[in-house]
């Protein structure tokens, strides 16, 4: 396993042309000795959003925490195959942990701002566990960014002291994507970012979402079917039937999974017949 590290010094954003490329090959994932995931292969295309679709346990959020090296901090986990970011298997010798994580940013189910801090200070919370070193003015600089860009900054610009526990759910959320954002990440995972979150805030996230496409590549997990729809340009369906581990049934363009699917799985499970 690799160890933590320093990480390099600040980046530009990356703009549309240098966005990653980001591709799962044969991944397999095991708790312990049970095959959870099997033969998976995606490719997170540049200047799109993909959205993982399934049931409950057929290993979605188990294959996005393996697309950014959180899978192997669980104790008894493994796995096998190659995630590639921009060609490099992020599983190689010398890659190291804390630089994976940076440039491939991750945001959970449930917003987890640290309460104590400040908003200001939770948004660049993430560059002193990467190590980045940063002025003032640049620290300063990258609030505002990544705030903008999580589509947060005209509602907190004037109490950026105050603590994150006063913000609401919906606002904590995209503080939390803020967060991700301040590092500059190539690649951000969303595991169910709104499935807490009330419709207001749904919509303003999705919309955050859709802002941040072309300048991040977002792949997301969603139980909600026309989150996908509205948020995706392609997806993936995932099952895992009587048993077996989980793996993709079928993906492609949003659109056409969801009215002219080729497996029949994939029909009834987006016509609300299971799962």
């Amino acid at each position: 396993m690799s160890t933590i590290s320093s990480a390099p010094n600040l980046t530009p954003t990356p703009t549309i042309t240098e966005r990653a490329h980001l591709e799962a090959v044969d991944v397999c994932a095991w708790f312990g000795s049970t095959l959870v995931l099997d033969g998976v292969n995606l490719t997170a295309e540049l200047g799109t959003v993909t959205s993982l679709i399934g049931p409950s346990g057929c290993g979605k959020s188990t294959f996005l925490r393996i697309l950014n090296r959180m899978h192997e901090s669980i104790p008894g986990a493994q796995m096998a195959g190659e995630v590639r970011l921009d060609g490099v298997d992020i599983y190689g010798a010398g890659e190291r942990v804390t630089s994976v994580r940076k440039k491939i940013g991750m945001v959970f189910q449930k917003p987890n701002p640290f309460p104590a801090m400040s908003i200001a200070d939770n948004v660049t919370s993430g560059l002193a566990l990467t190590r980045t070193k940063t002025s003032r003015a640049e620290r300063e600089e990258l609030v505002e960014t990544s705030l903008t860009r999580a589509g947060l900054w005209r509602e907190v610009k004037d109490r950026l002291d105050q603590p994150s526990s006063a913000l609401s759910g919906g606002q904590q959320q995209r503080l939390c994507i803020a967060r991700a954002l301040c590092v500059q990440p190539e690649v951000l995972l969303m595991d169910e970012p709104c499935s807490a979150l009330d419709p207001t805030s749904t919509r303003r996230v999705e919309e955050t979402i859709l802002e941040l496409r072309d300048q991040v590549t977002i792949i997301i997990v969603t139980h909600n079917m026309q989150q996908a729809r509205r948020v995706s340009q392609r997806a993936a369906f995932f099952l895992a039937e009587q048993g077996a581990p989980g793996g993709i049934v079928e993906q492609g363009v949003t659109e056409q999974l969801f009215t002219s699917p080729v497996d029949e799985r994939t029909a009834n499970y987006v016509n609300g017949e299971f799962g």
